[in-house]
C-alpha cells in the first residue's frame, strides 16, 4: 500500500506540475517509502478551554489534508486533562468549527479521558522501572529545584524513593488522600539536562475536581506532556503533527512512547504557527474582551476566532486558500489581515450576487416621472458569472441614493450628481439634477432631478456619454435594515499592546447602522447568506441578531484591497 501511495503521489507531481511537496510530505513520504508506516493517521487535539482561532484553522486543515492526501485516517480528540478550564460551550464551538472547514472525522471522535484507564496504568509501570516518583515539593520549590537555562537543575530530596512507597503513594493520590498541590508525580528522567523539559517533569497532579465526563472517578490527573504520546499511541497515530512551540517537547513525547512500551509509536513532527499582524488570538485577552462586555461573545466579528470568521462572513474555502498561500515550513512568519480579506474577496466575486443597497441614504425625487407608477427593471445578478442570471427590480419616483453620490458644489474631477449634472443610474435612466432641499440644520434631505425615459437601460440614443453612475434603491419598496461595518479591533498604528500588557483598543471597530435602504430581496435574507453590495463591499446575514424578515447585515470585506499578490 505504502509503495502504491508514493508511486500515485510522484506520478500526479511530474504529471500535473503540482508545485514542489513541503518537509512534511517529503517526510510522510519517506516514512512509507521506508516501511516505518504502511499508511497515514493524523489527528488534531485541542484542548476545550475556549474558541478556536485562524491559527487552528491551519492544524486542522494541514493534519486533514494530510490524511485525505494519503488515504489515511483522521481523529478528532477532545485532549480534556485538566477540567478546571474546560467547558461544554467550548467542545460545541470547535466541533462546529471543524465540521465547517470540511475536515471530517467521520465516527472518529474521541476524549483524552477515554484513555484515563491506560493512563493510570502506564504511570505505575513507570513507577515499577524506577522512572517516576511522588514528588512532595511544593510549587515554588519546584521552580527553585528546576534550575536555570544556564544551571543544571538539583535532584528533588524523594528522587531515590523505593518503588514500593512510591507506588503506595501514587495510590494513595489516586483515593483522595491528598491536597491539591500538596503531591506530585513526576518522571524521573536526567535534572542535568540540557532541555528543562527533560529535568523530571510532573506528569500527574492531585485536582479534586469534578469532570465533564468521568465525574468524580478521578481525583489526579495526566500532565498534557505525559497524556498526548499515550493518546496518540492507543489511537494509532503514524505522524503527530504540531506548532513549533512543541519541538521541545518532542524528547519528553519520545521517552514517554518508548518507556510505557508502545509499538511501533507515532512520530511527532512540528510546523510553523500561523500569524496574523494586528490581531488578537490569545485566549486570555479574548476572555477578558468577553467579560468586560467589549465584544459580544467568543464569536464577535472582529475576532478571528473560527466561529468569529464564519459569523462575519467568511467562507471555509476562503480560509483554505489562505492557509494554502501562507504555505508549511519550519520558519515561523507573519501574514498580513489584508490577505485574508484578499481570500475572500476572490472566492465571493464570483459566487455573490450584486444587490442594490443605500447606506447613508437620501431621498432622491424624479419629478417628471409618472407619480404611483412602479416599474421593474431587469439587473444581472453577476456580470462575471452570466449563468447567475437576472432579477427583477422596482424603480419608481421616488428613490435613495448614498448621500456622497451628490455635492452641492463638488470639487474638479467629480463625476457624480450635482446641480445641472447629469449622471446614470445604474441600469435604468440618465438624470439630471435641477434642485435640491435642506433643512435647518444645513443638512440636505431630498435631491430633486428630471430623468430621459429615452435612456432606459442606461444608454443614450443619441449616442450622448455620462461619467458618473449611481446605484439606487426604490424607496417605496425599500426594506429598511441594521447594517455593520467593522475595522480592526485592535489600534493598527499603536500595535496590539500597551506597555503594561493591555490591548490598544479602536473606538471606531464596529459601526452601526440602523435605517440602511435595501431592494426588496434582501428582507428575506437569512443567516449566512452573503452578497455583495454594489460599491460598498460583500456583506453576511449575521446568525446570532438577525430574524425572519429582519436580516442584521455584516460587512465581511470591503471592496478595495491593500494586498498585492506576490509574483511567481
Amino acid at each position: 500500500m505504502a509503495d502504491e501511495v508514493i508511486k500515485n503521489l510522484n506520478e500526479k507531481e511530474e504529471n500535473d506540475n503540482t508545485p514542489s511537496r513541503h518537509f512534511i510530505e517529503q517526510a510522510i513520504d519517506k516514512d512509507l517509502a521506508e516501511g516505518v508506516y504502511d499508511h497515514v493517521h493524523t489527528r488534531f487535539p485541542p484542548e476545550p478551554n475556549g474558541f478556536l482561532h485562524i491559527g487552528h484553522a491551519k492544524s486542522i486543515l494541514l493534519n486533514y489534508g494530510m490524511a485525505k492526501e494519503y488515504g489515511g485516517k483522521f481523529n478528532m480528540r477532545f485532549d480534556d486533562t485538566n477540567p478546571t478550564k474546560e467547558k461544554a460551550e467550548f467542545m460545541d464551538s470547535i466541533i462546529a468549527d471543524v465540521k465547517w472547514l470540511g475536515a471530517d472525522y467521520e465516527d472518529r471522535l474521541f476524549h483524552a479521558s477515554d484513555y484515563f484507564d491506560e493512563m493510570y496504568e502506564d504511570a505505575v509501570k513507570l513507577i515499577k522501572k524506577g522512572k517516576a516518583y511522588v514528588s512532595e515539593l511544593t510549587a515554588d520549590e519546584m521552580r527553585e529545584y528546576r534550575g536555570t537555562l544556564t544551571e543544571p537543575g538539583k535532584e528533588d530530596p524523594n528522587r531515590n524513593r523505593s518503588v514500593e512507597e512510591n507506588l503506595k503513594l501514587f495510590e494513595d493520590m489516586k483515593n483522595g488522600k491528598f491536597e491539591d498541590g500538596s503531591v506530585t508525580l513526576r518522571a524521573k528522567i536526567d535534572m542535568a539536562s540540557p532541555n528543562i523539559n527533560m529535568r523530571d517533569p510532573i506528569i500527574y497532579r492531585v485536582a479534586h475536581m469534578t469532570h465533564a465526563r468521568t465525574g468524580d472517578k478521578w481525583c489526579i490527573y495526566p500532565m498534557y506532556d505525559f497524556a498526548h504520546p499515550i493518546e496518540d499511541a492507543i489511537e494509532g497515530i503514524t505522524h503527530s503533527l504540531c506548532t513549533l512551540e512543541f519541538e521541545d517537547h518532542r524528547p519528553l513525547y519520545d521517552w514517554v512512547k518508548t518507556e510505557c512500551e508502545y509499538k511501533n509509536p507515532p512520530r511527532q513532527i512540528e510546523f510553523a504557527k500561523l500569524y496574523l499582524n494586528n490581531v488578537v488570538t490569545g485566549k486570555r485577552y479574548i476572555k477578558r474582551l468577553v467579560e468586560e462586555g467589549i465584544v459580544d461573545g467568543w464569536d464577535d466579528p472582529r475576532l478571528v476566532t473560527i466561529a468569529s470568521l464564519r459569523r462575519r462572513g467568511f467562507t471555509p474555502e476562503s480560509i483554505k486558500m489562505f492557509v494554502d498561500m501562507c504555505g508549511i515550513s519550519k520558519a515561523n512568519s507573519t501574514a498580513e489581515y489584508a490577505m485574508l480579506e484578499y481570500c475572500i474577496r476572490e472566492d465571493l466575486k464570483l459566487k455573490a450576487k450584486r444587490m442594490l443597497a443605500i447606506l447613508d441614504p437620501v431621498k432622491l425625487i424624479i419629478d417628471n416621472y409618472p407619480e404611483g407608477q412602479t416599474e421593474y427593471l431587469e439587473i444581472e445578478n453577476n456580470k462575471e458569472v452570466p449563468e447567475m442570471g437576472t432579477r427583477k427590480v422596482p424603480f419608481g419616483r421616488e428613490l435613495f441614493i448614498e448621500r456622497e453620490d451628490f455635492m452641492e458644489e463638488p470639487p474638479k474631477k467629480y463625476f457624480r450628481l450635482f446641480p445641472g449634472n447629469e449622471v446614470r443610474l445604474m441600469n435604468a435612466y440618465f438624470v439630471t439634477c435641477t434642485s435640491f432641499v435642506k433643512d435647518e440644520n444645513g443638512l440636505i434631505t431630498e435631491i430633486h432631478c428630471t430623468y430621459d425615459p429615452e435612456t432606459k437601460g442606461g444608454d443614450s440614443a443619441d449616442g450622448r456619454k455620462v461619467k458618473g453612475t449611481i446605484h439606487w434603491v426604490a424607496a417605496k419598496d425599500a426594506v429598511t435594515a441594521e447594517v455593520r461595518l467593522y475595522e480592526n479591533i485592535i489600534d493598527e498604528e499603536k500595535g496590539v499592546y500597551n506597555e503594561d500588557g493591555s490591548l490598544n483598543l479602536n473606538p471606531n471597530s464596529i459601526k452601526v447602522i440602523k435605517d440602511a435602504k435595501l431592494e426588496p430581496e434582501l428582507g428575506n435574507a437569512v443567516a449566512y447568506d452573503k452578497f455583495q453590495f454594489v460599491r460598498n463591499g460583500f456583506f453576511s446575514v449575521d446568525s446570532k441578531d438577525s430574524k425572519p424578515g429582519a436580516p442584521v447585515f455584516n460587512r465581511i470585506v470591503s471592496l478595495k484591497s491593500s494586498f498585492v499578490l506576490p509574483k511567481k
